[in-house]
């Protein structure tokens, strides 16, 4: 985490020394940086938020340093033309205020953008349960770094631009800012002669990208790269403890023949203090794997690793199994109560009906493209002995049930015969038949049932350790029927009903689509009677009710935002005209999610927030310029023109700086890198979208909406 933002305050640098043509310039500016971040910092420690990779993943030195490099490269415009001018370096009264004259100029606009991408992270702060314990931090550092960007733009810029750039002001465009000029130029003249074409074809492009942003999926969030694996393997219910060791001991043993395994160890049964209780026959097993480093191919996909691990413990009886990673089974285990990612949950009143329905379900899972791991819970399959009395017999001895069950109960369960003290505790001394007769059918089934009255007599027989008198006994098989059938394992209840799991992993696919898929077939294919129900859950739950809150709250800051840009302009057309940038710039993150095969989740969800924010700024300081040059007196058409010409270089700058402060994290493969993905490749996307339209398509717009107003032929 703390690579990539190295890394990406360091792009920051460089892009600031190449395109400010000053040293001094962009000195000032990357001193915002680590202002900003103490502020930040200490924010953080006032609040209680540690530094981790979600509170620090949407950090990004180029949205710091925007509103300083607008004001830096106003000052630098303004200082060369007064030299110019003067024809001699200024005094430092005539510096001092040129400074001011100059960030008043672009401080109103500046301000205003940044206020507006801190306030598009508002919508985090509405995000509930586990989304909202996940994205708060991350909300609550943006707009710490934010706030502490507006108040030394407010402050620290102005005072350092006045003291440290005295002397001569060496202000002057490098080849590559001169070739972006000359390139954009016709360009620019082009996009005002067609802009009827240019307007046409954004619009197109914003219906097409909406289209394919419902071709991505969706996802709560990416699953991270946790570098081990976690195996939950099931057995027969019934498996003793013995046998369960023996079977995970060779289990283990095949596990670690495999080279990028460095060692394995296994959960197995309940603990005293029951926080996560299991029978014997499951086991949570760990599969610790070496540094990729140490692999004898550390290009290996993780994905290919575990298959080849199920592969060969497939070959193993006895066993089924569910691969997933320990972080990202607790998770699961916390969000719907099952381990796996998806769980289709039946509810009733019957345990045979429920896994009947459980049975066709499954079935239909296994079908679905993605599915993994498909299982039914283990409701049943626990070996029972059912001892049943037959009544005919009963009758025919003169006994009734509660002599049989009392026997059976005494002799399998036990009955208080007296209690030991120990000092001043007391323990019940329990006598029962031994454990050898107890778990024998044969031997239970001489278990001598008592008639009531007789003398005893002397003729007996005995028979797996009973005495059994004629007169005065029977054998409990004259009287009852003895049998081992299959008994319910465990019976879960929720919401008050009975319920069964079927659980299932995703692999290769988007959760969302997945998800769709499997409840299209299941409807399709499983009948359920009346009484029973269907109920889904896992972290797809999470993706729905965070999206449910989003389709609330985003809205309403979008308006918040155009509430903004109108307090900025004073205009309802202006105002469009900027806002407009939030729309095409969302087209760019979501073509970049397409490219990169990534899909929808809050992550990139966040990314597409800030986003918004950031499109807003450069057409922000655009709209602003232009203005002013139309109140100077230029026509609409040379102020449109030369405006947006006059703006290229703060354009290109803020654009750059913001997009390849996230570039560390769109292409870093390391631990956690799958969350920071999404949301940089949404960013850098929007960013390049973004600035396409403040260049090309926000000056056809501004000059189509403000066409009644006097228009002169376009500059040559």
């Amino acid at each position: 985490m703390s690579k990539n933002l190295i890394e990406g305050a360091l792009l920051v640098i460089v892009v600031l020394f190449a395109l400010l043509g000053n040293f001094r310039a962009a000195l000032i500016t990357a001193a915002v940086i680590p202002l900003a971040m103490l502020f930040t910092v200490s924010g953080m420690v006032r609040g209680g938020v540690s530094g981790n990779l979600m509170s620090l993943g949407a950090l990004d030195f180029g949205l710091i340093v925007d509103g300083a490099v607008i004001i830096i490269e106003n000052c630098l415009r303004r200082f060369g033309e007064m030299q110019q001018r003067l024809g001699r370096v200024m005094t430092a009264p005539e510096r001092h205020a040129l400074t001011a004259q100059a960030t008043a100029e672009v401080i109103r606009p500046s301000l205003f953008g940044l206020g507006i991408i801190t306030a598009v992270y508002l919508p985090i702060f509405a995000l509930t349960g586990i989304e909202g314990k996940m994205f708060h931090p991350m909300a609550i550092t943006v707009v710490l770094a934010l706030s502490g960007a507006m108040l030394l733009a407010l402050t620290f810029v102005p005072a350092a631009i006045a003291l440290m750039l005295g002397g001569r002001v060496e202000e002057h465009e490098n080849r590559l800012m001169r070739a972006a000029r000359r390139a954009y130029a016709p360009l620019l003249a082009g996009s005002l002669r067609r802009g009827g074409w240019m307007i046409a074809a954004a619009a197109v492009l914003v219906v097409a990208c909406g289209w394919l942003a419902t071709r991505l999926g969706a996802e709560f969030i990416p699953n991270l790269d946790e570098g081990d694996i976690a195996l939950h393997a099931m057995r027969i219910p019934g498996t003793s403890l013995e046998q369960a060791v023996t079977m995970q001991a060779t289990l283990e043993r095949h596990i670690t023949r495999f080279p990028e395994v460095e060692r394995v160890f296994g959960k197995l049964g309940t603990a005293e203090v029951a926080t996560d209780p299991m029978p014997p026959s499951v086991t949570d097993t760990f599969v610790m794997l070496k540094p990729r480093a140490q692999w004898p191919d550390p290009r290996k996909p993780r994905e290919r690793l575990v298959a080849e691990i199920e592969a060969a413990v497939q070959r193993l009886p006895g066993n089924n199994y569910e691969f997933t990673q320990p972080i990202q089974m607790r998770m699961n285990e916390l969000i719907s109560g099952v381990r796996a990612d998806v769980a289709i949950k039946v509810y009733g009143d019957d345990l045979d009906t429920l896994l009947e329905i459980g049975r066709r379900i499954e079935r239909a899972a296994q079908a679905v493209p993605g599915a993994a791991d498909v299982k039914t819970e283990q409701a049943s399959g626990l070996p029972m002995l059912t001892i049943t009395p037959d009544r005919a017999s009963l009758i025919r001895y003169g006994l009734n049930p509660g002599d049989v069950q009392h026997t059976v109960a005494t002799a399998v369960g036990g009955e208080v015969a007296g209690q030991l003290f120990e000092g001043d505790r007391r323990f019940d001394i329990v006598v029962r038949l031994p454990e050898r007769l107890r778990q024998d059918p044969a031997a239970l089934a001489d278990l001598p049932i008592p008639l009531g009255g007789g003398d005893g007599g002397d003729e007996s027989s005995r028979s797996g350790g009973f005495a059994v008198g004629a007169p005065h006994t029977v054998p409990l098989r004259e009287v009852a029927r003895i049998e081992t059938r299959d008994g319910p394992n465990q019976i879960n209840r929720e919401n008050g009903k009975r319920r069964v799991v079927v659980t299932a992993n995703v692999r290769g696919r988007d959760l969302g689509r997945f998800v769709a898929d499997l409840q299209q077939a299941v409807a399709a294919q499983v009948t359920v009677p009346t009484g029973y129900w269907i109920d889904y859950g896992g972290t797809f739950e999470q993706l729905i009710s965070a999206g449910q809150r989003l389709a609330v709250v985003v809205p309403v800051t979008l308006l918040i935002i155009f509430s903004l840009l109108f307090m900025a302009f004073g205009s309802l057309r202006d105002a469009a005209i900027v806002f407009s940038g939030v729309p095409l710039a969302l087209t760019g993150g979501v073509v970049a999610l397409a490219l990169r095969g990534i899909p929808l989740s809050i992550s990139a969800g966040v990314g597409f927030i800030a986003l918004s924010g950031v499109a807003v700024l450069n057409g922000l300081v655009m709209i602003a310029f232009i203005n002013r040059l139309r109140a100077q007196g230029q026509a609409l058409d040379a102020a449109v023109f030369d405006g947006a010409l006059g703006r290229l270089r703060p354009v290109l700058m803020t654009a750059l700086v913001a997009s390849l402060g996230f570039v560390p994290m769109a292409v870093n493969v390391g631990a956690g890198s799958e969350v920071q993905r999404p949301l940089a490749t949404v960013v850098i996307g929007g960013i390049v979208s973004s600035t396409l339209l403040t260049l090309l398509v926000l000056p056809a717009l501004y000059r189509m909406l403000h066409r009644r107003d006097a228009v002169a032929p376009l500059p040559a």
